[in-house]
């Protein structure tokens, strides 16, 4: 069994209503990275300096030396730039993604912090990267990074945010479990959950592209300006979406040694203005997105195809394509993932199926459809899904000349072509059905064969809407 563990689909085209408090037509959530004093250091036991988000163009990783120049830059962001970010917010609901090693060297920072009313959140025991972390070794430092924030803020985080996370990181937070989200995700611009070991752990997206992180990487921002337009832009998009009915969140990503340089502030105030200046806007932390996101869209656990065994997913949908389990066994078989639990990605699946197979066996599918208001029909042999379909286009019920129609009809068509005619009779009423009956039954065998497997797919895929979102 293959199965693909990115999910591509997301909630597709119809994302949910957010519900954001007082009919907002956008969230706006901040967030604040406290990493200086958690950087890469010799004075903090690791084997070289920093070399990442900083002044320095092409920074290299010192090893075994303090690097004075990137220090100096991570002390600004910490003696001068968190203060002047701190003015600017100090009324509005900020998220602090902490450093535990960097809150517990900024005690000051910290109160001021929290007389903000600012949400912390966890970044970590160090701002240091984890990719080739082994999971047990990250499993140790989250705990330990949840022990030291709690021992310094005086709780424990509810929100966590690695950064430069591994592949193991936000399966390390479900399973850790104390967790109302996890932000090492970039996927979306709405929360949603994940699932792990029988637990949903709740994402709430963070962004690499509304964050000042771009001024310090090749392709990114050289002025505030440009850094302004980009957030303005970013801002009236969705809240136009917004507007249009499908209100989203818009993550912003500030460092105190960036954005709170003098040249850069002032693009950030004059957003911050242009925002305030719009209706049905909410400033909300990424802990109260949590429990609102919580609150209205609590994680809803139904079966998914892609994690049924064989013989649960064929006896669910072995009949999808009629008489012919074979198309949901081989289906089964496919590289299959999250993007195949809805009725148009497992159609697609199945659909991939039959269209490869040998026309021999597409015939047998075909010449497994009964006749429409057929002997079948009369004797009441259909399957569930033909009688129902049947009956939705009032074949249940015709009179005797109709049916007798339907019968010669029939013959003439199953003696030319060689099967029977089919037709996705949801699509369709009577007139319709034998308007289509009388023109097709002129068409050459190959054409018909063709459209008579297209019809079969189409039937497939209205099954699949009745059983799957």
């Amino acid at each position: 069994m293959q199965r693909y563990a990115r999910d591509m689909r997301g909630y597709g085209a119809t994302p949910p209503e957010a519900n954001w408090p007082g009919g907002a037509k956008i969230a706006v959530q901040i967030v604040v990275n406290y990493e200086e004093g958690g950087e890469n250091c010799v004075l903090h036991g690791d084997p070289a300096s920093e070399a990442f988000l900083s002044e320095i163009v092409g920074a290299a990783a010192w090893q075994g030396q303090r690097h004075w120049n990137m220090e100096s830059i991570y002390e600004y962001g910490a003696r001068a730039g968190f203060w002047r970010l701190h003015r600017l917010l100090k009324d509005i609901p900020v998220t602090v993604y902490g450093v535990a090693t960097s809150l517990a060297r900024s005690p000051e920072q910290v109160a001021a912090m929290k007389s903000a009313g600012w949400e912390i959140a966890s970044h970590g025991l160090k701002w240091v990267e984890y990719k080739d972390c082994a999971a047990e070794d990250e499993r140790a430092d989250m705990e330990a990074a949840v022990k030291l924030h709690t021992e310094v803020v005086g709780q424990p985080p509810k929100g966590w945010y690695t950064g430069r996370c591994s592949e193991n990181t936000v399966r390390l937070i479900a399973e850790h479990g104390g967790f109302d989200y996890v932000a090492d995700s970039y996927a979306d611009d709405l929360p949603y959950y994940v699932r792990h070991d029988g637990r949903d752990q709740l994402v709430v997206p963070y962004t690499l592209d509304c964050n000042d992180m771009r001024f310090a990487t090749p392709q990114g921002f050289n002025s505030g300006d440009q850094f302004e337009a980009y957030l303005r832009d970013s801002f009236d998009a969705l809240y136009e979406e917004g507007g249009d009915g499908a209100p989203k969140m818009l993550s912003i990503g500030l460092h105190c040694r960036l954005i709170g340089r003098p040249g850069r502030i002032q693009a950030l105030k004059r957003f911050l203005k242009y925002v305030q200046g719009h209706d049905d806007v909410w400033f909300a932390t990424r802990e109260q997105i949590a429990h609102h996101w919580l609150t209205q869209h609590p994680p809803v656990v139904s079966a998914r195809p892609t994690a049924m065994d064989k013989d649960m997913f064929v006896n669910a949908y072995g009949g999808i394509f009629e008489h012919s389990p074979w198309v949901a066994e081989r289906a089964w078989d496919l590289e299959l993932g999250p993007a195949h639990d809805s009725a148009e990605g497992l159609w697609n699946a199945m659909a991939r199926v039959f269209r490869a197979a040998s026309p021999t066996e597409r015939l047998e599918v075909l010449d497994a459809h009964p006749d429409l208001a057929g002997k079948l029909a009369a004797a009441k042999r259909l399957t569930a899904e033909s009688t129902t379909e049947q009956a939705s286009a009032g074949l249940d019920s015709l009179t005797d000349d109709e049916r007798q129609s339907f019968i010669e009809l029939n013959e003439e068509y199953t003696a030319k072509h060689g099967f029977p005619f089919i037709i996705a009779v949801r699509d369709n009423d009577k007139p319709s059905i034998l308007k289509a009956f009388n023109h097709r039954i002129r068409n050459d065998s190959e054409t018909e064969f063709v459209e008579a497997c297209h019809q079969v797919e189409r039937i497939a895929q209205l099954r699949l809407q009745e059983l799957l979102p």
